[in-house]
């Protein structure tokens, strides 16, 4: 009597599950080649070089976002710089009671650490955007 209870209730949910990962795995087919398609329009036609000055005001700004002429990294970097900084300050005011040394040694070396991994990473950026600029300099030397 509980067996059956219990077993078709079993059956029904591992039916439901079944039919939600099979949903789940066709609109991920149907997104991955909807998401081909699109990117390859979009590339040969929005992102293509004769429209490069065309644009103005929010679809200059989206055509720039897409080209990568515009870098997120730089404001995304500075934003997580400032938010490690400011926990490992104030995490380190934790370690007062266990290890006055500790503290001191979080506060200042985590800081420092934090400083100098966020620095390596913005020469990377800056290296980037020179060399940009050095190769349009050199592009317009050429046409001259």
């Amino acid at each position: 009597m509980y067996g059956s209870y219990y077993g078709s209730g079993a059956t029904s949910s591992l039916a439901k599950t079944a039919s939600m990962v099979q949903g789940v795995a066709i609109w991920a087919i149907v997104s991955i080649i909807l998401a081909v398609i699109g990117g390859i329009v979009l590339y040969f036609t929005f992102l293509s070089k004769k429209n490069e000055n065309k644009f103005k005001g929010f679809v200059a700004w989206m055509y720039d976002f897409l080209t990568f002429k515009k870098m997120l990294a730089e404001n995304l970097l500075k934003i997580l710089y400032l938010v490690f900084a400011i926990f490992i300050t104030l995490f380190s005011f934790a370690l007062i009671g266990v290890n006055f040394l500790a503290f001191l040694g979080y506060l200042v070396i985590g800081n420092v650490l934090a400083r100098l991994t966020y620095e390596l990473m913005l020469v990377i950026l800056v290296i980037c955007r020179n060399t940009t600029e050095i190769n349009k300099k050199m592009s317009n030397k050429d046409e001259k």
